[in-house]
């Protein structure tokens, strides 16, 4: 069902799966891996409405293994490509992996990738620097965009104590509008074309 893809090395098909909805891919070497590529192989979709949540784990110093989400794949996105060199620090994030008890070895990373609803997957937020920059014109033309909106609708912001009462005019406090921002930003990082469902 999925492919892993390390520069100068053999694609692996061999996802031990561990459980009915997780798979894992091991990387031995993983300090010499700037990049891996996750992909669907193209014979088993994802069930409707589903997709896979990506994710890599590292031995910390004291060999526990350190889980951190990069990012995800679906049937409309099939492969992605994520940066883990730097990767290595840091602390890990909430993942679904917690209870497998996976055999963990110093050099051998595990890239590991969870069947989830799609609804699950736009509500993570991979760890910062992973996803490759492969943003379109539109998606660029968009983060301008909301930039632009931002910084002009925050550009007329008063306080209370500066407003003059007028029954006409409705205000927007400043704090929904960068809710807005940041939640829509967030959005599209993760899925450019999630406008569209």
């Amino acid at each position: 069902m999925f492919g892993c893809l390390v520069a100068g090395r053999l694609v692996q098909t061999d996802a031990q799966q561990i459980a009915e909805d997780k798979f894992v891919f091991n990387l031995p070497d993983y300090e010499s891996i700037n990049h891996v590529v996750v992909f669907m192989l193209g014979t088993i979709p994802f069930p409707e409405r589903m997709g896979g949540s990506v994710y890599i784990s590292y031995p910390d110093h004291s060999g526990m293994p350190v889980w951190q989400l990069l990012g995800f794949i679906t049937n409309e996105k099939p492969s992605a490509i994520f940066k883990i060199s730097g990767l290595k620090s840091g602390e890990g994030s909430q993942h679904p992996f917690g209870a497998m008890n996976l055999p963990q070895t110093p050099s051998v990373a595990q890239i590991g990738i969870s069947v989830e609803l799609l609804e699950q997957l736009a509500q993570q937020t991979p760890v910062a620097n992973a996803a490759v920059s492969n943003v379109d014109s539109f998606t660029q033309f968009t983060q301008k965009m909301l930039d632009n909106f931002y910084n002009f609708a925050t550009s007329f912001a008063i306080s209370q104590a500066q407003m003059t009462p007028n029954p006409s005019e409705v205000f927007i406090p400043a704090n929904v509008v960068l809710k807005w921002y940041e939640n829509f930003q967030r959005r599209l990082a993760q899925n450019p074309f999630f406008w569209k469902t």
